[in-house]
């Protein structure tokens, strides 16, 4: 009989190089010799871990590997090339990734410094594609554009440039473009979304880029929007975009207040109290200056009113727009009568984000979701007029198509009703966005309560709105909804109590949004109690924790996440909750405390990998973890992957070594400013070295 072992070489080396997952490829490397034989050969994407210290050691055996990723060495953060426990030359150490892997055309680097870029370009003149990280601050007394100046030169090749996660001054990079004119024509992808900026790049400065990168496909730049800022971007900065870049097919310009990932306020009703210098006349002009788009994202931060003609001529003049996402605008969708109009007009859409649209309401979804049909992603943020029944009837509508849906910061829908307004989709949505506000769903605690709340929670389909939209459309949606209604009716599993309850078959990753001080063991109750296939889930902890009383619990209430059977996966980020990291005032708790309570009962979930950023206190820039939390993450016991943002104490970092199967931790400063120095007792880069070595010591079972 034959075995896969029988199929010649080249057949096994194509399936091998038609493989992408790494995880996938790690498996059959470990099959046998042959098969781990195949794999170093066909590997073209690599990432580096492990210390700077031991480049030496690095791997010979990838030599296919065209797309090199460095900037996850550790110690993080630190400059490559000048190890403080190193005593290699750089250039040496250099020459040793070039002769391990010589076919490398991309590359991605923590450049702590300019001198990092320089040697290593020197290693791979070939390079094609390259991203830079850098979180630190740039010193002020570096040439303006010394970080791109070797990297222009040397790189002939360049035609992709990715720099929103490094940290550099905005009047760095037009006057390289610009002495570089044959690199700047060829690159066709740059990405200049920085989030660390505090102001974006001026009018100015982006026609001098756009005008020395003529080819642009893909550009995505940070800017700012306010009339009140020299330098904003209205109508003429727009026009020269489409006018120096034609070829566009993907365009992003977003306003630096949008980039935070801060939650607005509640009680705003969507509209801003400046307008932005962006007008409908110029959004038409600008439309049909770029007829290549397949992605638009224009976040502006300032009202952009009556855009419903804008919308229409987008659709008409941008036939191969796929995904939009608009921010600040108003008038997108009149929906007055049963035709469509504005934004619906837009029929091969598949991905739609609205954020802050203060006169969205529901029957503009409606006709949303009738006209865009091949919507798969939805997300609706800051629109403040929209309610359960029209989203409902909107995901009624794109039940075939829609399977990723972000609802937050809306008025009228709280945790239970955004939940209810996916219901139409329960049974086929993949990823999954709520706020947590509970709105009395916190007083619902038992197994019977959540059932009867499954029970009497259960909407009719809005039928007022569908007569709304004419006899015709009214019976083709009553029509539907009957199918519905058939379709759904296995969805529903009974427990022990007697009571329905909803099953998410298909949920494979929830994003939630919750306030200090809040719990989450009302998540199940609200409707989400059953979901079998949940393997990962992001939690987002925002507000102010000064001034705040003790909660009445002791836990966050992350044990009540164990009753998903496949969570395995976890992005706790505590970033944006404030408090006091040294001493709170009297009657207070300090961050300390607070991290005991988020993270109480995490060690009850079977996490294989966490991801977890600590509060912080913005007064003294301290983001640290603290012994109780150390205490607690130790706790996991089935972690593997464990990646902590920001900093720690050696020996709080020593709990960790409790976990028998933790292969990979790392401590990353990636937020603006990084510290510069670490204090006294911080994990410097000597107690990584320390720690790390004590990890690899261990002998791991499996």
């Amino acid at each position: 009989m034959a075995t896969i072992n029988d199929i010649p070489d080249v057949i096994l080396s194509n399936i091998f190089a038609s493989i992408s997952d790494t995880r996938t490829r790690n498996s059959l490397s470990l099959v046998s010799r042959k098969f781990m034989l195949l794999d170093r050969t066909t590997r073209v994407s690599l990432t580096l871990r492990g210390n700077a210290r031991d480049l030496f050691m690095i791997p010979t055996c990838f030599r296919s590997v065209t797309d090199l990723d460095l900037s996850f060495l550790s110690p993080w953060g630190h400059s490559l090339l000048s190890s403080p426990l190193s005593d290699t030359d750089p250039q040496l150490l250099a020459h040793r990734l070039r002769i391990a892997f010589p076919a490398v055309t991309s590359l991605t680097v923590y450049a702590r410094s300019p001198l990092t870029i320089e040697i290593l370009v020197q290693q791979w003149p070939g390079l094609k594609r390259v991203k830079l990280v850098r979180w630190h601050q740039r010193l002020a007394s570096w040439p303006i554009g010394e970080d791109f100046v070797c990297l222009l030169e040397q790189c002939e090749n360049l035609y992709w440039l990715d720099l929103s996660t490094f940290y550099y001054w905005t009047e760095d990079l037009p006057p390289v473009l610009q002495a570089c004119p044959k690199v700047s024509a060829s690159l066709v992808h740059l990405n200049l979304l920085t989030t660390s900026f505090a102001e974006g790049f001026k009018s100015q400065e982006i026609k001098e880029i756009t005008t020395a990168c003529p080819n642009l496909k893909n550009f995505l730049v940070a800017c700012n929007f306010d009339p009140r800022y020299i330098g904003f971007v209205g109508d003429e900065t727009l026009l020269a975009v489409a006018n120096n870049c034609p070829k566009l097919t993907l365009l992003h310009l977003a306003d630096t207040s949008s980039l935070t990932d801060v939650r607005g306020d509640p009680d705003n009703e969507g509209f801003t109290s400046e307008d932005a210098m962006v007008t409908k006349g110029m959004l038409v002009e600008f439309f049909s200056g770029l007829p290549l788009l397949q992605e638009l994202v224009l976040d502006v931060g300032r009202n952009v009113r009556d855009t419903s003609i804008a919308m229409e001529m987008l659709n008409s003049k941008c036939k191969d727009l796929r995904v939009l996402k608009l921010g600040q605008f108003h008038g997108i969708c009149l929906a007055n009568e049963s035709q469509l109009d504005g934004i619906a007009l837009c029929s091969g859409l598949e991905e739609l984000s609205i954020k802050n649209c203060g006169d969205l309401t529901d029957m503009g979804l409606i006709a949303i979701g009738r006209g865009c049909s091949k919507l798969s992603r939805f997300d609706v943020q800051g629109c403040k007029r929209i309610t359960e029944k029209g989203l409902r009837t909107m995901a009624c509508l794109l039940r075939n198509t829609l399977v990723k849906v972000k609802i937050s910061c809306c008025k009228n829908l709280d945790a239970a009703a955004s939940l209810r307004s996916v219901e139409p989709i329960r049974d086929r949505i993949q990823w999954l966005h709520i706020d947590c506000v509970w709105n009395g769903w916190e007083e619902i605690g038992n197994s019977e309560q959540v059932g009867l709340s499954f029970w009497h929670n259960q909407v009719e389909e809005p039928s007022s709105l569908f007569s709304l939209m004419g006899s015709e459309y009214d019976h083709e949606m009553r029509r539907k909804k009957c199918k519905y209604s058939s379709d759904v009716s296995d969805g529903y599993i009974l427990e022990n109590n007697g009571f329905r309850c909803k099953k998410w078959d298909r949920l494979q990753y929830l994003s939630l949004w919750i306030g200090v001080g809040e719990l989450l063991t009302p998540l199940p109750a609200a409707g989400l109690l059953n979901c079998p296939n949940l393997e990962e889930i992001r939690i987002k902890v925002e507000g102010d924790c000064r001034g705040r009383s003790k909660p009445s619990e002791r836990a966050f209430g992350l044990s009540s996440l164990a009753l998903y059977p496949r969570l395995s996966k976890m992005q706790l980020d505590c970033s944006e909750t404030i408090g006091y990291a040294l001493t709170a005032p009297s009657g207070q708790m300090d961050l300390s405390l607070w991290e005991r309570f988020f993270l109480n009962g995490i060690g009850e979930l079977r996490l294989s990998e966490l991801d977890y950023w600590p509060p912080q206190d913005r007064d003294v820039n301290h983001r640290s973890l603290s012994l109780p939390a150390a205490a607690l993450l130790a706790e996991c016991l089935e972690l593997r992957k464990l990646f902590i943002h920001g900093t720690a104490h050696e020996h709080f970092m020593m709990f960790l070594l409790k976990i028998p199967n933790l292969r990979d931790v790392q401590l990353r400063e990636d937020y603006y400013p990084a510290p510069e120095n670490d204090m006294s007792t911080e994990m410097r880069a000597g107690s990584c070295s320390r720690f790390e070595a004590a990890l690899n010591r261990r002998p791991i079972l499996d």
